[in-house]
């Protein structure tokens, strides 16, 4: 199964017919995939469950609507079990960015998470779930393609959000703080949790 967000909205692509949905089901060879999207991007649609009678080939004929931008990001465990957010846009968010020609995707995750966040001494403990969302730029509609991994830190420095990328705070949450600050974050980043 593939969930893909677009304003938050998903567009689920599954074989299974039988799952338990409250967005419509439709057969995947019966849409425009290109209408869909933007149906979502006019608020006309809440979400939709394409069913998919080969969901790799229906995977592959839906990344190729799309200019695929790769990215990676981490959750960020501290010795205290507090998780790393990072506040941007009026939500709370994980560190994560896009990835450098050639480069890998560890690599990236704690590169991005590094520069973001101003923090050192980062362990990728495990690969987590990799999410996906829709977006526009510059006339191209664009899949993000977001690894993520689980790290640990015993960082105790001061944590320096990165301005440039319009991030306003950096800061480690604990359990109840983390629960309110999936409250103001994005469906995609809930997934991780």
């Amino acid at each position: 199964m593939y969930k893909v967000f677009v304003n938050d909205c998903p567009i689920i692509l599954t074989e299974n017919n039988n799952i338990s949905t409250k967005f419509k089901k439709v057969n995947f060879d019966d849409v425009s995939i290109p209408e869909i999207v933007q149906s979502i991007f006019n608020n006309n649609l809440e979400g939709i469950c394409l069913l998919c009678s080969n969901l790799k080939s229906c995977w592959k004929q839906f990344k190729s609507y799309f200019k695929i931008q790769k990215a990676a990001g981490g959750k960020v465990l501290n010795a205290n079990n507090e998780v790393l957010f990072i506040y941007r846009f009026q939500k709370w968010d994980l560190p994560k960015g896009k990835m450098n020609k050639g480069e890998k995707k560890q690599e990236c995750a704690i590169r991005e998470v590094e520069e973001e966040c101003g923090i050192e001494n980062l362990k990728i403990e495990k690969q987590l779930e990799t999410t996906y969302h829709i977006f526009e730029r510059k006339n191209k509609t664009i899949l993000k393609v977001t690894y993520w991994y689980l790290m640990k830190t015993c960082f105790e420095g001061q944590l320096i959000p990165q301005t440039e990328e319009d991030i306003e705070k950096v800061v480690f949450k604990n359990l109840e703080e983390t629960k309110t600050a999936l409250e103001n974050t994005y469906e995609n980043i809930k997934l991780l949790f």
